[in-house]
Parts: structure tokens; sequence; C-alpha cells
């Protein structure tokens, strides 16, 4: 077999292979975490780094989910108390504990998430998509699943939650 036969075999077995991955489904993956009871799921994709809550500095004038900027490996980030942001507790109650979970450089938003717990990873396997109609949501919130104990779980879009205006709007109004 020539060289020429050997490379155009193994051109066809490479673009057979890509083909065969672009039609499988991809699995869906997420972060788990809780914020104020409620179970959310990030998409591992649009989060970055995960990282105990340390020092914030106080933003004045800043909306009441703002908690503040921290430094975040040499980076300022402002950081989001996702609880209060989804109206699930008050500004201030509970956030001298959590954890920051980054956005993912590529939503080019230095932005963290403050959390109330890791709670681990999940797959689509490991969840059922909820059908009832849960009514009015914004557009990050996509979608709700539920894990094999019952537990409703729902995943939010990183990406379209940086483009939400109310996100953008940080200044107390």
């Amino acid at each position: 077999m020539s060289n020429k036969e050997a490379l155009r075999e193994l051109q066809v077995r490479l673009a057979n292979r890509l083909q065969a991955a672009r039609e499988r489904p991809r699995e869906a993956g997420w972060l788990a975490v809780e914020c104020a009871g409620a179970g959310l799921l990030l998409p591992l994709g649009q989060a970055g780094e995960i990282q105990s809550l340390r020092d914030v500095t106080p933003v004045p004038h800043a909306a009441p989910w703002l908690v503040g900027v921290a430094n975040v490996r040499g980076q300022l980030n402002a950081v989001m108390d996702l609880a209060a942001f989804l109206g699930l507790r008050e500004r201030g109650a509970g956030t001298r504990t959590g954890q920051l979970v980054v956005f993912n450089p590529g939503l080019r938003v230095n932005s963290a998430l403050l959390i109330d717990r890791l709670v681990g990873l999940r797959d689509s396997e490991q969840l059922q998509r909820v059908t009832d109609d849960p009514g009015p949501r914004p557009a990050f919130a996509v979608r709700q699943w539920r894990d094999g104990q019952g537990r409703v779980w729902d995943e939010l879009d990183l990406a379209a939650l940086v483009q939400d205006p109310l996100f953008l709007e940080v200044a107390a109004g």
C-alpha cells in the first residue's frame, strides 16, 4: 500500500468519526448548586472556577443583589448573590458564607455568582425533564429537571443571564 493510499484511508476514517460524533446527541452537563434551598443547574461550559467566599468589597449605591467585588486570581469580579437576584431571599441574608462560581471567560464578563452550596455534577442521564408548565419564566431560566429523589432543578443559561436587562443594571434604582 502506498503512502498516498494510507493517508487517504486515514482521512476517510477521521471524516467518518467526526461525522458520527456530530450526529450523536451531546451529553448535557451541569454544575448543581443550591441557593436559598432552591436547586439550580449551571452549564459546565459556561461556569468557570469555583472558590470559597473570601473578602468581598461592598460597592455603594449598587443593586440589592450585587454583594460587591472580589479579587479572583488577580482579576476583579462583580459578585452577584444569585439567591437575591432570583428573589429567593433578601440582600444580606446568608451572604457571609458560600462559594463563588466565576463565569467562564468565554462569556466576556468579569462576574461571579455567590451560591450557598455546591452539590456536585449532574448530567441528562440522572435527570428527567419536567414537562409541566411552570408558568412565566425569565429567558435565562431555560427548563426544569427532576432527579431520582423527586427534587426539581432549574437549569439556568448563564450566557442569557449576562444579557438580561436586570443583570446589566447594577446601580441601585
